[in-house]
């Protein structure tokens, strides 16, 4: 086999009877469906040391071995891609992401980034701090979370901006839709977020080899099932708004991963918003802060929720 990474899973009992390609996209959200299915033919995947297709159903309890390749070349390319650019000046940029794009190159996604794009757009001028797969990126969202993020376009830049998050200092607030109603209307989530135990993609509430984790969240509004919040984060751990919310017994809608097994499939993804980010300025000092709008998506979904 090629050079890779080579990745081991174990089927929960919420997956049974899932069909392998849609098994891998729920482990491997950053990664297409398509992407998945072309390692299937091509061999890279073994249910129980076999061989499967894509329409193999998995079983709780079934081992999934995967053979992720790596390209010769792993140095992101720039990329004519359109980019929402919300603010930009000789030390930084923010960017508005949409829902379904990749933050940066990764086995399966090389091209279609938004490293991709930001390459192209700013000549190959971004930090060189995180390397040649990551250049600007300071911190990330996830490929189904929409929003604001900002971009490095040196090492000082990258150095100061990076310190205010460790500080927890930088302002981060979002908006989610979650299932059911929350006992108050606002309210704080410590608790700490590592590693799950039983599946090494996702992260879960625990004890072991974990970071202190704080949401803080308030109700806007509420429908029948489901409830329009908005998160703060005092930390920025791996899924921390999508761990924390099911943590609590309201998992975000749409979210393939934490949520319940019948998903959303409509909303493609969890329904989560990075609305709003702030920061003090690497050059100037000075607190600058931006909003955004919320995404077609996200209002659509509302829109047809029954009310209450």
């Amino acid at each position: 086999m090629s050079t890779g990474e080579e990745l081991y899973f174990s089927v929960s009992p919420e997956q049974d009877s899932f069909r392998i390609d849609r098994f891998l996209q729920i482990e491997m959200p950053d990664h297409t469906r398509s992407f998945l299915q072309k390692c299937i033919e091509k061999g890279d995947v073994l249910l129980n040391n076999q061989p499967v297709t894509k329409n193999t159903k998995v079983k709780s309890g079934d081992s999934v071995f995967f053979h992720l390749s790596q390209p010769e070349d792993d140095t992101a390319k720039p990329e004519n891609i359109p980019l929402n650019i919300v603010y930009e000046d000789s030390s930084l940029l923010v960017v508005n992401k949409p829902k379904g794009m990749v933050v940066h190159p990764a086995p399966g996604n090389y091209t279609g980034t938004l490293v991709n794009g930001l390459l192209y757009h700013c000549q190959g001028r971004l930090s060189g701090i995180n390397g040649v797969i990551r250049p600007g990126i300071v911190h990330r969202i996830d490929k189904d979370t929409s929003g604001l993020l900002m971009v490095a376009k040196n090492d000082y830049a990258h150095q100061c901006l990076a310190a205010q998050i460790q500080e927890h200092s930088f302002t981060r607030e979002y908006e989610a839709v979650v299932y059911g109603h929350l006992k108050q209307a606002e309210g704080t989530i410590d608790a700490p977020i590592g590693r799950s135990k039983n599946d090494r993609k996702k992260m879960a509430v625990t004890t072991e080899h974990s970071k202190r984790a704080v949401t803080y969240y308030e109700v806007i509004e509420e429908y029948r099932d489901f409830s329009h919040i908005r998160c703060r984060l005092e930390t920025g751990r791996t899924h921390q708004i999508r761990v924390h919310m099911a943590y609590i017994g309201h998992p975000l809608a749409g979210d393939p991963v934490y949520g319940p097994k019948k998903v959303i499939e409509s909303l493609q993804g969890q329904c989560l918003h990075a609305k709003k980010i702030g920061f003090v300025h690497p050059e100037t000092s000075a607190y600058l802060e931006f909003d955004s709008e919320l995404p077609d998506y996200f209002l659509r979904f509302l829109a047809g929720l029954p009310q209450k």
